[in-house]
């Protein structure tokens, strides 16, 4: 039985056309390549490599290069303004409010963040818990540290929560743990992988029982 809906942030709950993360990978890397004394490109390159030991630059960055000064890290990598793009998405409050499955954040992003986009999406309420980057010591996602986290806050068991997340080894990694996982996929750029797909966050009422 489905006791929990468990959400990614960003490019799920609001579309990806809107560029925000993009905006927040390329500050990342400048921010990484600044602190590294390297270009941006080879910050990219050296994460390539490192992308399978640790899920976020920011673990990364602390665990192999001695990286400490995290508030600096949130406050370049989200500026003030950074969601003055989203606007209030009323249908997709009015979807959200219609499934009775209380439903929960996860991301990889600080609290800070989820509440601005949280708040300009007009969904603050919508959600009983916002899980951010914070609370395991700074491990995300697909790290199993956060993944049990949330579900011993939340006091499910994993089979009875399904976790919908746009980054395939996120949700590979809660299905590897015995979860339910989908991808969102937008625009259909992992049709090759073996995750169940959506397009958008709406799909999701024919994987909900």
């Amino acid at each position: 039985m489905l006791k929990y809906l468990l959400l990614d942030l960003d490019n799920t709950l609001y579309s990806c056309h809107y560029g925000l993360e993009d905006n927040v990978l390329r500050r990342i890397q400048e921010f990484a390549a600044a602190f590294l004394g390297i270009t941006p490109e080879e910050v990219q390159r050296q994460r390539m490599v490192a992308e399978k030991q640790y899920g976020t630059y920011l673990e990364w960055l602390m665990t192999e290069e001695g990286f400490t000064d995290v508030e600096a890290y949130f406050a370049a990598v989200h500026p003030p303004g950074e969601v003055d793009p989203l606007t209030p998405d009323s249908e997709l409050r009015a979807f959200l409010a219609g499934i009775s499955v209380p439903k929960a954040i996860l991301t990889n992003s600080p609290r800070e963040h989820a509440d601005m986009v949280l708040s300009k999406l007009g969904l603050s309420d919508i959600f009983t818990h916002v899980f951010d980057i914070r609370q395991c010591g700074f491990l995300g996602k697909p790290r199993r540290e956060f993944f049990d986290h949330a579900l011993r806050t939340l006091n499910v068991n994993i089979e009875e929560v399904l976790f919908i997340d746009d980054y395939p080894s996120y949700v590979e990694g809660f299905v590897a743990l015995g979860g339910r996982g989908l991808l969102l996929d937008e625009d259909d750029v992992h049709a090759n992988g073996t995750l169940p797909r959506i397009r958008e966050l709406r799909e999701i009422t024919r994987y909900i029982s």
